[in-house]
Order: C-alpha cells, then sequence, then structure tokens
C-alpha cells in the first residue's frame, strides 16, 4: 500500500494539536524529513522540543538532532514557537 504523507500529515496534526506527545513526536519527524509538508527544521524542533516537554524520550533524541543541523536564532525561534504554543493550549 502507497504511503500518503499528506494524510498522515492531517492526522498527526489533529493528534499533536491534542496534546498527544507520541504525534507531536511523529509530526516533528515528518518536517525534518519533508514527507506530507515542506522540509522545515523550525518547525521539527519545535514539535520535537513539545513531545519532550511531554515526557516523550525520543522526541529527545529528534531534538538533539535536528538542533545540529540549525543556527542559534533558528533554535531560538523554535524555542519562542513552542512556549506560544504551550501558552495557547494550557491543558495540554
Amino acid at each position: 500500500m502507497p504511503q500518503d504523507y499528506a494524510e498522515a500529515v492531517k492526522w498527526y496534526r489533529l493528534a499533536a494539536e491534542a496534546g498527544l506527545n507520541a504525534a507531536q513526536n511523529n509530526i516533528g519527524q515528518m518536517y525534518y524529513a519533508g514527507h506530507g509538508v515542506p522540509q522545515d527544521n523550525v518547525l521539527a524542533h519545535m514539535w520535537f522540543n513539545l513531545a519532550a516537554v511531554g515526557g516523550n524520550p525520543i522526541a529527545l533524541k529528534g531534538r538533539d538532532e535536528v538542533a545540529a543541523n540549525m543556527a542559534p536564532d533558528q533554535i531560538a525561534e523554535a524555542q519562542k514557537m513552542a512556549r506560544e504554543w504551550l501558552a495557547a493550549h494550557p491543558d495540554k
């Protein structure tokens, strides 16, 4: 069966927005690899970071791996986006 990355991103995003750290990690992986979405290290880092804060140990590795390929200002932007997401979703 062929993989439909765009469809996977749609469902991962719904679950990630609901606060499920496994889905946050998965969408981070999708952004890191550019599967179903344009490749974006900043968004990948943000989602990995949210998943890690939510207790997902695999996301820590993903966050560190993507951070190794980012400039300090990109990391700062991703961290800012993660803080803003957490502030907008206090119950997640």
